[in-house]
């Protein structure tokens, strides 16, 4: 691992002059935020030693680094799943890097499917905790304990100033916010009824196949505050017919695109 760390590391600072300090992760329909990126600097995930490569429809492929909002920021524009075959080191390796090159702090979003009754498709879900279904964990095996502990403690894990933010800054630009907590799965099946309704009674707002493993190699690593926003493409409640495809997923994404940008940007200028 810490070899190819470094040989990561190596490549990237010979072409990003500035250390990002803020690290944004886009989810699947939500990669144009990288457009917003000042004086950017692009590098293909291909280039990037062991970096691998994004293979779903929705996810470019590229680090984009500059400044947005008065802060340096490293955009990953596209992220790799454990469902596309990857091992959690592999999905995980990118949260590693961007903490290496400098980022202390981490905005990670994704699309997921609204569990909660009173949520609706387009709202954005401010992450306040997850759960774990993924039956894996990025952190399991020999640790190393100079990259990070042995048992990371992950109560409070989203920064609670930053869950108020985000929902204040959501307030202000009009979008439709709600807060909740998140539950990932293996994936890449869309989930049985029986699944979404076990997962209502566990306490999960909404659910998907991403972020918790990077939030907890991000919590090891020792990045100091985290945010999550969650963007609900489709109601997943279990008590009907909810069919839901790829391509629903990515156009309601789009649709909510508007306030994300404006969200996620409002959260780097002021946190």
């Amino acid at each position: 691992m810490k070899t190819k760390l470094e040989q990561a590391l190596a490549m990237l600072r010979g072409r990003i002059a500035t250390p990002p300090t803020v690290a944004v992760v886009l989810g699947s329909g939500l990669g144009k935020f990288a457009d917003l990126v000042e004086e950017p600097v692009v590098v293909e995930y291909r280039d990037i030693p062991h970096f691998p490569v994004s293979t779903v429809k929705g996810h470019s492929g590229r680090l984009v680094c500059g400044r947005v909002g008065g802060k340096q920021v490293a955009v990953m524009q596209g992220r790799f799943h454990y469902y596309e075959g990857y091992g959690m080191a592999e999905v995980t390796f990118p949260i590693r890097v961007l903490r290496g090159l400098g980022c202390t702090d981490l905005i990670i979003t994704n699309a997921s499917g609204g569990l909660n009754r009173t949520y609706a498709v387009g709202d954005l879900m401010v992450m306040t905790d997850h759960i774990n279904h993924m039956g894996d964990n990025p952190l399991r095996g020999p640790n190393d304990d100079t990259i990070g502990p042995r048992f990371p403690p992950m109560q409070g894990v989203y920064t609670p100033a930053l869950v108020d933010l985000a929902m204040k800054i959501g307030r202000e630009i009009g979008a439709p916010m709600q807060k909740g907590v998140y539950v990932a799965v293996a994936g890449p099946n869309y989930e049985t009824a029986a699944e979404l309704r076990a997962f209502r009674i566990i306490g999960a707002d909404a659910v998907g196949m991403s972020t918790v493993p990077e939030v907890l190699v991000a919590v090891h690593g020792g990045y100091k505050r985290i945010c999550g926003i969650s963007c609900v493409t489709d109601m997943a409640t279990g008590e009907s017919h909810e069919n839901v495809n790829h391509e629903d997923v990515i156009a309601a994404a789009a649709a909510a695109q508007p306030y994300f940008l404006a969200l996620v940007r409002g959260i780097i200028e002021r946190m």
